[in-house]
């Protein structure tokens, strides 16, 4: 019965996922990440990855698996996610599908929608539109033809943008025109644990974080990054905590305090984009994270009921 367990745990940036899995799953389970940032190899302190010691306590899969400079798509992971679960309950233990990135758990759950295959000749043509006009000219351009997608589309998500483009290109028909699965795929039934905070709990966790990055090394790390080439078409550098050095350097009078606010700014949007996302998806138990009582019995309960 333990190959039909499945746990999901998501929640916003900053909502207290890592100290949670410290708490209730650290015997009898493993993590796969499902963190679009923390997949990416020296983004570390930025995408708040979790320490050598958790990981070693608890195992986890999909950290660490690109470098910054590699696409990765959600049909990726999807993909790797499925062998990790297989892999993880070979070894007799439970998946934990543990993150932020929305859109993976959504795919991971409903399947792939019937979108036509990339092709390289209109991605590498598009990927020159994003060198040469820029990623906001080509969101604009999206804003134009698929006005359903652009809304779904952050405008600083290089990769995504540049699909939705390809799809438009490739087929004559916007991305938002393809049919997304309705139904769970392949019968799945996990337990969905969504955590939440309020609204000003949540921003002053986030300042606090964002805080906490600095102290550990941010800077260092970015700094790092561009002695490695880094760039901000790098799929890797979109990401919140790393993008905003890059409006820096446009900007030289931007200090250290002012990318701080703009991180700190950007974590809150997106946090709760991340909230309106998850709100979409079916059958989640939302729990405040230092509700260990409401999350030990809804555990409980699941593991004996399969």
């Amino acid at each position: 019965m333990r190959n039909n367990h499945l746990i999901f745990l998501f929640g916003p940036t900053g909502v207290g996922k890592t100290a949670l899995l410290e708490q209730l799953f650290a015997d009898g389970f493993q993590v796969v990440n499902a963190d679009s940032k923390q997949i990416y190899r020296y983004l570390d302190i930025g995408s708040a990855k979790p320490s050598a010691e958790l990981m070693q306590h608890i195992p986890h899969h999909l950290i660490d698996i690109r470098d910054p400079w590699e696409q990765f798509s959600v049909g990726e992971f999807v993909k790797l996610a499925d062998t990790a679960c297989e892999s993880i309950r070979s070894a007799g233990k439970i998946p934990v599908i543990c993150g932020g990135t929305a859109y993976y758990f959504k795919h991971f759950y409903y399947g792939l929608p019937a979108s036509p295959q990339s092709d390289p000749i209109i991605r590498e043509r598009i990927a020159t539109q994003v060198k040469e006009q820029g990623l906001d000219w080509c969101y604009r351009k999206l804003v134009e033809i698929d006005p359903v997608s652009a809304n779904r589309i952050h405008p600083a998500d290089g990769y995504r943008i540049t699909r939705a483009l390809e799809v438009y290109e490739t087929s004559g028909f916007p991305l938002s025109s393809f049919s997304i699965p309705t139904e769970a795929r392949d019968g799945l039934r996990p337990l969905i644990i969504g955590l939440t905070r309020d609204k000003a709990e949540l921003d002053d966790r986030i300042v606090q974080r964002v805080r906490a990055m600095f102290s550990q090394g941010l800077e260092q790390e970015m700094a790092t990054l561009l002695s490695m080439g880094a760039m901000p078409e790098w799929p890797g550098m979109q990401g919140i905590g790393y993008r905003e050095f890059f409006i820096a350097k446009e900007h030289p009078s931007m200090d250290k305090e002012d990318i701080s606010q703009l991180i700190i700014r950007n974590s809150r949007m997106y946090a709760k984009r991340q909230m309106t996302f998850f709100r979409s998806l079916p059958n989640v138990h939302w729990v405040h994270p230092d509700d260990t009582t409401t999350l030990s019995s809804l555990l409980d309960t699941f593991l004996a009921d399969h």
